[in-house]
This record gives C-alpha cells, sequence and structure tokens, in this order.
C-alpha cells in the first residue's frame, strides 16, 4: 500500500445522484473527506489527483461498468480498499467482485448504519495495513524468521480473523496464524517448516501455492482463486500471491483464507426459493392456460363481440404460456445451479435425439413458412452419456430461437457429426443476426437483443444461459457466429465420456 494514501478520504462513484449525496452526508459526519463521481471513468480520473483509500462503487452504472472499474483499479496496485455497492444484491455478484480483489459489498438500497459499519471496518483495516508496512520496512528479517519474532508484526497477523500461511521459495510453509488452522482443521499450536500437504489436504490450491512459491506467477491478475470445501457446509476462498524482494524476485507465498459458508447458505436458499415458487405456480399457470384454450376452442359467431372476446382470450392464452415458459426456464437454471442438469446420465444417440426434436417443431416453423432440415453427416454415433432432457433443453432451445428470430420463409439447418470423440452439432439460420457488440452479453441471464425486427418477439431471456450452463456441466464447448441480415450459426462441442 501507497503512503500517500489518506485513510480518511473516500470516492463515491454512482450514477445515482441521490446515493452519492446520501453518501457523502454519512461519511462527512465521520470525519471523511468525499469526493464524488457519476461515471466510471470520472472516478479512475479523480483516484490520479484526490489519493483516496476507499472506493464505494455501484456495480451497474451506463459505459463502463463497475467490474471494469475494479479491474483497473487493481491493476493501479495501490492498496485502495473498494467496497462494492449493488443493486441486484446476488451472491454471484459478489463472490465475483470480491475475488477479483473488492473488500466488502453492500447491498443497494442499504441503511445508513449499514454503510458506516463497512467503512469504519475498512478505515481500520487500512490503518492496521499502514502499521504492518511500517514495522515491515523496519525490519529486514527473513521470511522464516517471521514465525519466531516477538514483533508487533507477528501479534497482528496472528489475531487477523482470516486464515494466513506464508511459504518459502521450496514451498515450505514458515508462517501460520490460527486463524488458519481453525479454518483447516488444524492443531491450534500446529508447527511450522513441513511441506505446504501437511497443512492443506485440497490438491488444487497445494498445485497453485506451490507454483507462486516457485515464481512462476508475477503478475497478480493472472492468478486464479480457489474455493475449498474443508468439511460439508463449509466452504472458503484461498487467494494466494507472491512474496516479492526489493527487486522483484519471488521470496515464497502468502495465502489467505476468508470463510464464505454463509454467502453459499445463503446462494442454496436462494435457489431453493427459486425452485419453490416455480413449482407452486407453475401448477395453477397450466390450468388457466388449458381452460383458456378450451373456451377459445368451443367460441363460435361471426360477430364483432365474440371475435374481440376471441382476440382478448387468445392474448390471454399467450401471455399464461409465456409466464409458464418463464418458470419452466427457472427451474433449469436452479437444476443447474444446484448441480444437478445431469441428475439420470444415460448413453444419449445425438442423431436419434435430433431427429425427434426437429420432427417436433416442424410444425412451429411452418407456421412461418420456414423449412427445417438436418443433416446427419456421420454415419454412427458414438453416444453422449448425459440426462436426456438436459440434451433436449440444449438443441431445443437453439433450434427454437432459429425459428423465432428467423423471417417468415426462412431456412435453418441443423447438422451433425462426430469430431474425433466429441459429437459436433451445428445450427444455422438466415435469420436476422446478431451485432458483433451483442455477442458477448447473449449467454448473460434476461438479456434479450432487441432492435426493430425483434422487439415483437416474446421470451425469457433465460434459453441461451441454461443452454451454456448444460453445456459447461457436460465439459463442452458452445460457440456462436453472427452478422446482422444474414443470420446466425451456433456450434455445440460435447465429449462422449
Amino acid at each position: 500500500m501507497e503512503n500517500n494514501i489518506d485513510a480518511s478520504k473516500v470516492l463515491v462513484i454512482d450514477d445515482e445522484q441521490s446515493l452519492r449525496d446520501g453518501a457523502e452526508r454519512i461519511l462527512t459526519r465521520m470525519d471523511f473527506q468525499v469526493e464524488k463521481a457519476s461515471t466510471g471513468q470520472e472516478g479512475l480520473e479523480k483516484l490520479k489527483t484526490f489519493p483516496a483509500a476507499i472506493v464505494l462503487l455501484d456495480m451497474k452504472m451506463p459505459g463502463m461498468d463497475g467490474m471494469e472499474v475494479l479491474k483497473r483499479i487493481t491493476i493501479m496496485d495501490k492498496g485502495i480498499v473498494v467496497i462494492v455497492i449493488t443493486g441486484f444484491a446476488t451472491v454471484e455478484t459478489a463472490i465475483e467482485a470480491m475475488k477479483r480483489g473488492a473488500y466488502d459489498f453492500i447491498p443497494k438500497p442499504y441503511e445508513p448504519d449499514q454503510l458506516r459499519i463497512v467503512v469504519d471496518r475498512a478505515r481500520e483495516t487500512i490503518l492496521l495495513k499502514i502499521n504492518t508496512e511500517e514495522l515491515l520496512m523496519e525490519r529486514t528479517q527473513n521470511l522464516s524468521d517471521l514465525q519466531t519474532e516477538q514483533s508487533r508484526v507477528h501479534t497482528i497477523i496472528e489475531s487477523l480473523p482470516n486464515g494466513v500461511l506464508v511459504t518459502d521459495t521450496e514451498g515450505e510453509v514458515v508462517l501460520i496464524n490460527p486463524a488458519f488452522c481453525m479454518h483447516m482443521g488444524l492443531a491450534r499450536d500446529a508447527v511450522t517448516g513441513q511441506k505446504l500437504e501437511e497443512y492443506i489436504a485440497d490438491e488444487k490450491l497445494c498445485r497453485l501455492v506451490t507454483d507462486i512459491s516457485k515464481g512462476k506467477y508475477i503478475d497478480y491478475d493472472d492468478i486464479p482463486s480457489c474455493d475449498v470445501e474443508v468439511s460439508e457446509g463449509k466452504h472458503l476462498m484461498a487467494r494466494a500471491r507472491p512474496v516479492l524482494g526489493d527487486k522483484r524476485e519471488c521470496l515464497g507465498a502468502v495465502v489467505n483464507l476468508a470463510d464464505v459458508s454463509a454467502m453459499k447458505a445463503l446462494d442454496q436458499l436462494k435457489s431453493e426459493f427459486v425452485a419453490k415458487v416455480s413449482h407452486e405456480l407453475r401448477s395453477p399457470l397450466s390450468t388457466i392456460h388449458e381452460q383458456l384454450a378450451l373456451v377459445i376452442s368451443e367460441m363460435t359467431g361471426e360477430d364483432s363481440t365474440a371475435e374481440e372476446e376471441q382476440h382478448i382470450l387468445a392474448r390471454a392464452k399467450e401471455k399464461t404460456r409465456g409466464l409458464i415458459t418463464t418458470i419452466s426456464d427457472l427451474l433449469d437454471l436452479s437444476r443447474i445451479e444446484a448441480g444437478i442438469s445431469a441428475s439420470n446420465p444415460q448413453p444419449v444417440k445425438v442423431d436419434e435425439l435430433l431427429k425427434s426434436i426437429v420432427e417436433f417443431l416442424n410444425a412451429r416453423a411452418q407456421a412461418k413458412n420456414q423449412t427445417i432440415t438436418l443433416d446427419i453427416s456421420a454415419e454412427t454415433f458414438t453416444p453422449v452419456v448425459s440426462d436426456k432432457m438436459s440434451l433436449e433443453s440444449v438443441y431445443g432451445n437453439l433450434i427454437t430461437n432459429a425459428i423465432n428470430y428467423t423471417q417468415d420463409g426462412g431456412e435453418i439447418k441443423v447438422t451433425a457429426g462426430m469430431s474425433g470423440r466429441n459429437v459436433r452439432v451445428i445450427v444455422q439460420d438466415n435469420g436476422f443476426g446478431i451485432d458483433e457488440k451483442y455477442l458477448d452479453k447473449i449467454f448473460d441471464r434476461f438479456y434479450r437483443v432487441k432492435n426493430n425486427k425483434t422487439r415483437f418477439i416474446t421470451g425469457t431471456g433465460l434459453g441461451l444461459p441454461i443452454v451454456k450452463g448444460i453445456v459447461d456441466s457436460l465439459g463442452g464447448i458452445i460457440d456462436v457466429e453472427s452478422e446482422p441480415g444474414k443470420g446466425t450459426v451456433f456450434s455445440v462441442i460435447l465429449p462422449t465420456r
């Protein structure tokens, strides 16, 4: 952390003026100096002249979003503490931000006391780090001496709530604190001097820390975080960094463990809530949909009143169908998040599955005067071991999207074949296409490309995220190429084992 950072200075980056002004009123009463910025770019510019120690950062802003701003602040490497403000209050957003270097998060809207507590805790952390660095600068002791050094630095590390472990260049442990021992289930007075494997059971984390200790990682941006499940219901997030000398030579590695069990539990509760509510809603909606269909089929008469009533009922039927689709998509997402997207794995012949899907969806295509062709380019297919419903969801969603986003009279071509030991399926259309700037967003939940040609197409924006989630869970790859006005090509490659 650079010495010119003042722990009393806070920068608020938020596109809502009322929240910026409210945060300023609260923080100035706590003796903070506050600067404000309405955009991410403006905030980064202010940091050049205003040495803020704490940044309150809104995740969703026009232009440069919060994740990009967080990345750039981390690259600055000035020791700035970033507190994320998210209006979505999702565990995924918070965990992703913390993985990228954020200190903490506050869900929006927040109470003044929430803001005071989090910012005050951040200030205390900064002051503690400053004191630690000052003490470290006064001493030139070797890393291996830290265990026996009776210093304030050692006392501070011992009292930290997060687990801390330090290794030398050979991967031997030279320092551990009580919190690390508690998180990993070790004896509180565990001694140092042994290999890393004696302290960490997770093989992936051991390999990462060993590589860092030997100098294979110097750039912080290349170092992944690691999730560790030490016991049922207890999850830890591990972040490892190299310890660098004056000449940026690697002296070892430091590992920080944070307990994220509460976040994981909250995420599980959210998924269970979505699944429960969706189950409760789908049954009555299905009944209403069937009753509307029955009423419409029995309506007779040619007078304008009957036609108007039939039109109203038809619209109601269409909307209930949309709600049922949304609920089904939410249930699929819940299954993917819970890790049960392949709850009943069995060998599935993709060629036969595609034939039945194309045959089923052909009526929908014919209603728009479209043609669907299926080209099976391999004589024999190696079955894909997966849940059949999951594969139906993948290919069915892609073909349905091709039908929906292709003009009347268009063409959809489905090609299937073997690529080594993998099954490759291509869904190609000559429809509206997707602008290149939207291609990296189409797999985001609830995102839909809207323009003059597509704004009347109903949908949930969940189909492609479901496809991506299932393909990822099966160890496959999905790729998309598109050009506005010429059509879109989706390619899915799935391993057969």
